[in-house]
């Protein structure tokens, strides 16, 4: 198999987890501050390796996401265009800064996707979310170091199996 395809293999391994988590279900008390695991993911392969910096991407998987959730269609696409634009704005600057101070440029984006979500809730004419769910990006920022050194940790693995 050659660099390419692994590559390729541990990016759609990735997803289909970030997808997993996202669809595994949660008590209702938690739920609303689920981390946006498939968008923590997106980021990473951006920033990484410039994998997924398309917004044809980024709405292929939101939609994939609107269907798999049951949400409004293109409810997490618009949040995942806007996101993706906003990260390759400022791409080389975010992926030289350690996993700690990218954790917050990740706290930004998932807020201001938060954001997003929130005026498509309002205009759908649902109420206001509950308070917890602002708690997502608040916990995406605690976890992302830890995602980062694990995918990072992988993809290391994967080129030296390969060497």
């Amino acid at each position: 198999m050659s660099g390419r395809n692994q590559g390729s293999s541990l990016l759609l391994l990735t997803l289909a987890l970030g997808f997993a988590l996202t669809l595994m279900p949660l008590p209702t008390v938690v739920e609303p501050a689920r981390p946006y695991w498939v968008a923590m993911i997106l980021v990473y392969w951006n920033l990484e390796t410039g994998r997924l910096r398309f917004l044809g991407q980024a709405f292929v998987l939101g939609l994939l996401l609107d269907l798999m959730t049951g949400t409004l269609l293109g409810q997490h696409a618009l949040g995942l265009v806007i996101l993706v634009f906003l990260l390759e704005r400022f791409r080389n600057r975010i992926r030289f800064f350690p996993p700690w101070q990218q954790a917050m440029a990740v706290f930004v984006l998932l807020l201001n996707e938060r954001i997003i979500q929130l005026w498509v809730i309002l205009l759908g004419g649902h109420g206001w979310p509950v308070w917890t769910w602002w708690l997502a990006p608040v916990i995406a920022m605690l976890l992302w170091p830890w995602l980062f050194l694990l995918i990072d940790a992988l993809r290391r693995r994967q080129r030296l199996l390969r060497s």
